[in-house]
């Protein structure tokens, strides 16, 4: 049966991971995002109780 011959199998398998791993994650970390991310700042902002006018 020619689906047991494992060797085109192999070669294919071999080359579809060749070219996961090796040609695309270049082009995807080479993308460049419009907008940057401005750092935020570290100091944590004040927040206020509030005033239950019920308790």
């Amino acid at each position: 049966m020619p689906q047991l011959n494992p060797s085109p199998w192999l070669a294919i398998m071999v080359f579809s991971w060749l070219t996961f791993l090796i040609i695309i994650p270049p082009k995807i970390m080479a993308h460049i995002f419009p907008n940057e991310p401005t750092p935020q700042s570290t100091e944590k902002p004040t927040t206020e109780t509030w005033n239950w006018p019920w308790l």
